[in-house]
Formats: structure tokens, sequence, C-alpha cells
């Protein structure tokens, strides 16, 4: 081999050594980006990735009609009373009443509206908050009355979403031992259902007044130097069962 040659290779070597040192660098900030990118995917937090959201919804009760029947049976007057007493406590609007018109059920729509105003008045529900407008139901459809009114409801997810494998992967989540996207969520979603106020997620009730009967026993003892704690007797002569004796 000539020293050109020699000249020439030495030449190519140095450029691939270039090249798989470039690439090798690229490879490693790739691998930096991509973890760096993995770390901050979602925020390790069950309670950020899943927040529990306040938003307005509704409350509807249907209250089916028959052609040959008129009034309320005892279930739907126990939905609607219920529905007039839970309006009172949850409601963030008035109640919209849509009654079916122009069908076989006008009659048994008229019967049924006297008895709900009757229900309605006697449950403490004014007059004025109460807004009924027709509609024309469907001809194959079983006509209803629809009750409904607006809520505060809580809501979180939607929940089964799997961004990122379980499995082993070359992340720094998966060394970590952090969080995977899902966890939580259905912790969230199902306390968003079951909470009676979904205000109380957000601030605390305000407080009652104190028990005032029971105070002034308690301070009357505290000051004539007796224990101010309630006592609790008859659990001692209880008999304990022989069973798996």
């Amino acid at each position: 081999m000539t020293v050109r040659h020699k000249a020439i290779v030495g030449r190519r070597a140095q450029a691939a050594m270039r090249m798989l040192v470039a690439g090798g660098v690229a490879l490693a900030l790739a691998g930096c980006m991509e973890s760096k990118v993995a770390r901050n995917e979602f925020a390790p937090d069950y309670r950020l990735r899943h927040p529990i959201t306040l938003k307005e919804g509704d409350r509807t009760v249907e209250v089916f009609l028959g052609r040959n029947r008129g009034g309320l049976t005892p279930s739907q007057r126990a939905d609607v009373l219920a529905f007039a007493q839970i309006w009172k406590r949850e409601a963030m609007s008035g109640i919209i009443v849509d009654v079916p018109r122009g069908g076989a059920t006008d009659l048994a729509a008229s019967d049924s509206m006297r008895e709900i105003h009757s229900i309605f008045g006697a449950s403490g529900v004014p007059r004025n908050a109460v807004f009924v407008r027709p509609y024309r139901p469907p001809g194959s459809a079983l006509a209803s009355i629809k009750l409904n009114y607006s809520k505060l409801v809580a809501e979180a997810g939607p929940c089964g979403k799997w961004p990122a494998d379980l499995g082993v992967s070359p992340g720094s989540r998966y060394n970590e031992n952090q969080q995977y996207w899902n966890f939580g969520c259905a912790n969230q979603r199902n306390l968003a259902a079951m909470v009676d106020n979904p205000a109380d997620l957000v601030q605390p009730r305000g407080e009652g007044p104190a028990y005032t009967a029971r105070r002034s026993v308690a301070i009357d003892k505290y000051r004539t130097g007796e224990s101010p704690s309630g006592k609790y007797e008859g659990y001692e002569t209880g008999k304990i069962s022989e069973v798996g004796r």
C-alpha cells in the first residue's frame, strides 16, 4: 500500500470515528431527553393526575303516564316527595317540569300535575320555583312528566388510560418504582361519586350552634371538681356468649 493510500484510509477511519462519536452523543442526548420526557410525562401525585372537579349537573325524575289512568301511583308519590325534599337541600336552580301535550295522555298528565303541585306545596317548594313547559311526546314512546333541576356534582377521570408500559422499560419511571398513570384514579372517581355534598371537597361547612344543655352540665361538673366525662353504665353486666368454647 502506498503512502497516498494509507493517508486516504486514515482519513476515512477518522471520519468514521467522528461519525460514531457524534452518533453516540446524539443517542446519549436522546436518552436524556427521553428520560426527561418520561419523568415529566405526568404528575407523580394521583390527586394531580386525576383531580376531582366540580361542575353543574342535573337530577331528573320521570313520572310515566298511562292513557286510562289519572293521578300518581304510591311509588310515584314517594319519588316526587323525595325529589322535592332533596331539591331544598342541593338544588342550584328552580324545578323545570316538562309535561306532555297533544296526545292520548293529556288527561292523565293534568291529574298527575295537580298531585305533583300538591306534593311540592306540602314539601315547602315555592310555587314560583316551579316552571312548567309543554312538549310533544313521540308517537311510539311512553309519555312521562319529567322533573328536573340543576345541582353541583363532582367528577374525576376517566380511568383506564395506560400511556406507559407497566413492564420492564428503559425509562426512569420503571427503575425508580414511580406511580403509573392510572394509579389512584378509581379511588378519586369513587370518592367523587360517594360524597354527599361536593362542596365539602373544596371548603368545610359552617359550624352549627353548640349543644347548650350538654355544655352546661360539663361546665358545672368541672366547676365542682367532678369529671366532666359521661358515664356509661351497664356494659359489665352483659353475659359473655358460650358459642365457640
